[in-house]
């Protein structure tokens, strides 16, 4: 078991979280794709978290990460999606219009990931494998 500490605490916190950008569309490519990327890794780790897998797929994001216990999950989901937004319009403005200032969708599915680690991260590369497919059948003429 891969136990974290805090100065009293021991614990293992991790969670499937998957979120959507504002009406599932399908935006997150190539610059776009990289800074979210980018974005993420640095607001989490602001907040401690680890992130054990991600991927940002064209219309969605999955990351399986550990969130220290002094955090509820839907405290960091509201910091991580509203910062991120936020950073997003600075560097592309052009979304700003689309969204209403909003680029996210309002809820996100969570899981605790207990046993199933590994099944969850292959899952999540197989995730990114498909999206890279996916994006190579689009492009062929």
């Amino acid at each position: 078991m891969n136990n974290s500490s805090l100065s009293h605490t021991k614990w293992n916190c991790t969670y499937h979280v998957v979120f959507i950008p504002k009406y599932r569309r399908k935006v997150m490519y190539g610059e776009l794709r990289n800074d979210i990327r980018e974005i993420i890794k640095k607001l989490c780790e602001y907040k401690g978290v680890a992130i054990v897998e991600g991927s940002v797929c064209v219309d969605h994001i999955h990351l399986c990460m550990k969130i220290p216990p002094k955090l509820s999950v839907s405290e960091f989901m509201g910091y991580l999606k509203g910062k991120s937004a936020l950073m997003i319009f600075d560097r592309h403005p052009e979304f700003r219009e689309k969204g209403n200032r909003h680029f996210w969708a309002k809820g996100y599915y969570v899981n605790t990931v207990g046993r199933n680690e590994e099944e969850i991260k292959k899952y999540i590369k197989n995730q990114v494998e498909a999206d890279q497919i996916e994006d190579n059948v689009k492009k062929q003429p």
